[in-house]
């Protein structure tokens, strides 16, 4: 980082992906976030000449605000280490393996963490059969925010009818009953679990809009899950080879006990408005949201 009093950071959001509008909302935060931490701020949509707004804006640091495709599965990442920026969050090989959900449950597998049963599957033939028994999830393999998720329940009597935005290849995987759960890795540490309440699935709406759900943190559950959610989580960032802040969400079906507790996928970009869930839990050990922006800039480096 320069040693400029005031360091110049970029804050990217937007991008082409199907999270631009939540990754507009964490950038815009983010910016105004870094601006009251005393930072010089620019921020910048990112388009297809990426790399010239950014050699315009000749950052000392880049806050990477972007969701999605692109903007979180490696590619800006490695466009950043090109340039020799540093740059927030985690690095290109953590980013593409945590953003292809089968290939981080190989590596959960690896490591002994518990996941469910899934499997790629063509989108024909998942519209043509059921490629796994009922009840199971459809979801693309390589998005997030719940973009694109279909529940198939058990009395299904015919597979899902997917949308053409779904892509050619989708995951399949075995449904996993009970409540949602989540933990904020920031460095090497876990910060404490959230029990995510909703009044249905938790897909995209009940992330985004207001009122679709509610936050217990810390969460009130038995001691040895809230202790296995904060080990699986630190454990899944140091598996991935995240850096930075990560959240990992979890399943778990009360009546099964610990057995119960499935991991689901690790978000290497979580959330970052005041209210999003990895800053909720900072707030709660006592940072603030600009602090945890703060930290993050100060965190950030390339060549990881």
């Amino acid at each position: 980082m320069s040693s400029r009093t005031s360091p110049k950071v970029v804050v990217l959001m937007g991008g082409p992906s199907a999270e631009r509008e939540v990754s507009l909302s964490s950038g815009r935060e983010c910016a105004t976030a870094l601006r009251d931490q005393g930072f010089q701020v620019v921020e910048v949509d990112a388009g297809p000449n990426l790399a010239q707004q950014l050699a315009d804006a000749a950052p000392d640091v880049v806050f990477n605000a972007l969701h999605g495709r692109w903007g979180e599965d490696g590619c800006v990442q490695g466009m950043l280490e090109w340039m020799r920026l540093p740059y927030t969050h985690s690095g290109v090989l953590a980013s593409a393996m945590a953003m292809d959900k089968e290939r981080t449950k190989q590596v959960y597998r690896d490591v002994g963490l518990p996941v469910v049963e899934s499997v790629l599957a063509a989108k024909p033939e998942v519209m043509a059969r059921h490629v796994l028994p009922p009840p199971y999830v459809v979801k693309p393999y390589n998005e997030g925010s719940s973009v694109g998720v279909y529940l198939v329940h058990d009395a299904a009597n015919s597979p899902p009818h997917l949308s053409d935005e779904m892509p050619d290849v989708v995951m399949v995987e075995t449904y996993a009953p009970g409540r949602e759960l989540t933990t904020t890795v920031m460095g090497d540490r876990a910060l404490t679990v959230t029990d995510i309440l909703t009044d249905g699935w938790y897909d995209y709406d009940a992330k985004y809009k207001e009122g679709g759900s509610r936050h217990v943190v810390p969460a009130d559950i038995p001691k040895d899950i809230f202790d296995a959610c904060m080990d699986y989580a630190l454990r899944a960032h140091d598996a991935l080879g995240c850096r930075g802040v990560s959240r990992t969400d979890f399943r778990w079906d009360e009546a099964r006990g610990l057995e119960g507790l499935i991991l689901l996928e690790t978000n290497t970009q979580p959330g970052m408005t005041p209210t999003s869930l990895s800053p909720e839990q900072g707030g709660v050990l006592g940072i603030s949201f600009g602090e945890m922006c703060r930290w993050m800039v100060e965190d950030a480096s390339c060549n990881r």
